[in-house]
């Protein structure tokens, strides 16, 4: 599933492009770095201070902050499905994170033998029928066995038919017919009505089988971690639900390659106190991805500077079911007003990054499938007030655009307190302004976030979703009648939506997917993305393996390839 992430710094969500790193300790701000465009060599974007194991100290701690903890830990439902969750959720339950599947770092699919040994794929009589043999240790945490009915478990709940489960998507899930035992508990047997492609979208996190009713699954997670209900290299040893604080120590219950590290904590933070936290040692990496962040950072003794690609796409994400922005032609209008390049040249200001516009939510400009689908040709204040016009809008006495008396008035809403972010939101806020909409501010503290975009509780938000390698999914998330969150879509989407996840080659299946979201695109005009960005991380010298990774086993949400290699260099200070 696609998570959720703000535009501000402290979420550690996704990333963008990055070239060569800039060393601390000078005033003259990042080195120039650009996009990259469609077919590019990705693995230049990748810069982790990779180092073999053994060349680490066994032990140490690593110390994290994020936008928000909590309150809801249930990464599969609404209200927790954010990139700090599934951030959280890396190190202590890989069940979730990666079930049978990981990805590379140019986003290739691969088992995750941890997981899932062998997983087989056969088309019988038009049915698709998978046979999944389980790795015999893997074991919850509490002792009960990953076997055929967590798989079964996993496609009661996330499958949509009980409407109780407030689920994020049903995904490919919608299409099974059966999960059976097979040979052994660890075998498994899943018949598919149809086939369903890439084989990554099935069972790529899986559902502990004690959470099986909608009561548990959209409530139980509520301030409550559940560790028991988890499987990962490391465990949770304590979560201070006053301190917003998380430790994770090493589990011993692991089956799989024992961590580096002894220990992982995670702080919550907003962002301004994230700069004086790694600058005095609290924390050990944060974000640089503004500049004011950037000049405050830079120059932080035994600090190293890693540039990447943020996987990443957003910037108007517009709740059609609030009264301000529920006429089609004012979504229209917000989208045909907005200045892109004019917000990215604020946003990206002092960090001598460019690129150009992206016209997808699913891919990053550099996908070999990219293609644009921004939904309106012609942009600017006044062209926003012709289509307002044409809807039968007209300026009232203070200029503002009305309709049978009722003028358009809405509120972005911001979170964070990053100056550079908030300077982004404001431009959007005037260039709306000067198409004849009221506009406001509705400011709020990262905390927030996960809540209020969980259950909607905003006109529009500079926001987005992180981004994969492959649109297949996504498309039925964002863009289908089952599980688009502003109640739109209709029947003729969802039947090409349906289709297309039958379609076994990559290329085609990608195709039809974005031109699925260019048609939704043209009739709803509910997410668009003006920016992808730069991944720009400060970290403390010594720390291997972390940093901007691209896709490297979903880590576009934590900057870590893999946690059981996550460490300190030899000789490190910081440890």
């Amino acid at each position: 599933m696609k998570k959720k992430v703000t535009l501000g710094v402290a979420t550690l969500a996704a990333v963008t492009l990055a070239l060569t790193a800039c060393g601390g300790g000078t005033a003259k701000g990042p080195e120039s770095a650009k996009a990259e465009g469609s077919g590019s060599d990705v693995s230049k974007l990748i810069q982790t201070n990779p180092k073999d194991v053994k060349d680490l100290d066994q032990g140490g701690t690593l110390t994290l902050e994020l936008g928000n903890i909590g309150p809801d830990f249930n990464g599969f439902g609404n209200s927790g499905n954010s990139s700090d969750n599934t951030a959280l959720m890396g190190p202590i339950n890989q069940a979730f994170y990666y079930g049978c599947w990981k990805t590379t770092a140019v986003g290739d699919f691969e088992l995750d033998k941890d997981f899932c040994e062998d997983f087989k794929s056969e088309v019988k009589d038009g049915k698709q029928i998978l046979n999944i043999k389980i790795n015999d240790k893997a074991t919850w945490n509490d002792g009960t066995p990953i076997d055929w009915k967590t798989f079964e478990n996993t496609w009661k709940v996330l499958n949509g038919t009980n409407k109780d489960y407030d689920i994020v998507d049903s995904g490919s899930y919608k299409y099974i017919e059966s999960v059976t035992r097979g040979a052994t508990d660890k075998d498994v047997v899943v018949t598919v009505k149809q086939p369903v492609y890439p084989l990554a979208s099935f069972f790529a996190g899986i559902v502990h089988p004690k959470v099986n009713t909608p009561e548990i699954f959209n409530k139980g997670f509520n301030n409550n971690m559940h560790p028991e209900w988890m499987a990962g290299p490391f465990k949770v040893e304590k979560f201070d639900s006053a301190a917003l604080t998380v430790s994770m120590v090493k589990n011993e219950k692991w089956w799989g390659t024992k961590p580096v590290l002894d220990k992982v904590v995670f702080r919550q933070m907003e962002d301004s106190a994230t700069i004086a936290a790694f600058k005095n040692g609290e924390i050990d990496a944060t974000g640089g991805r503004t500049v004011g962040r950037y000049k405050q950072l830079e120059g932080t003794k035994d600090t190293d500077i890693r540039r990447g690609q943020r996987l990443f796409a957003g910037g108007l994400n517009v709740n059609a079911k609030r009264p301000g922005v529920q006429d089609v032609a004012v979504r229209k209008a917000i989208f045909t007003a907005v200045d892109r390049e004019a917000i990215r040249k604020v946003r990206f200001n002092g960090l001598n990054w460019e690129e150009p516009n992206s016209g997808t939510m699913m891919l990053m400009p550099f996908s070999k499938y990219y293609q644009d689908n921004w939904p309106v040709q012609e942009q600017g204040a006044d062209a926003a007030k012709k289509v307002l016009t044409d809807a039968g809008y007209k300026p009232n006495a203070k200029g503002i655009m009305e309709k049978d008396g009722k003028p358009i008035t809405f509120k972005i809403t911001n979170f964070g307190d990053d100056p550079t972010v908030l300077a982004s939101v404001q431009t959007l806020q005037k260039q709306l302004q000067a198409a004849g909409m009221d506009v406001g501010i509705d400011q709020r503290g990262n905390a927030e976030f996960g809540k209020i975009v969980g259950d909607r509780e905003f006109d529009v938000t500079m926001s987005g979703y992180t981004v994969g390698s492959d649109a297949t999914q996504a498309v039925g998330q964002y863009y289908s009648t089952a599980s688009d969150r502003n109640g739109l879509g209709n029947a003729d989407l969802d039947k090409r939506i349906a289709a297309l996840q039958s379609e076994a080659d990559d290329a085609k299946r990608n195709k039809e997917a974005l031109d699925v979201e260019k048609d939704y695109a043209k009739q709803y005009f509910t997410l668009g993305p003006v920016l992808n960005g730069p991944q720009i991380e400060f970290v403390k010298k010594g720390l291997a393996n972390y940093g901007p990774t691209l896709f490297a086993n979903n880590a576009t949400d934590t900057h870590v390839p893999d946690w059981t290699t996550v460490g300190w260099e030899k000789g490190s200070t910081h440890k």
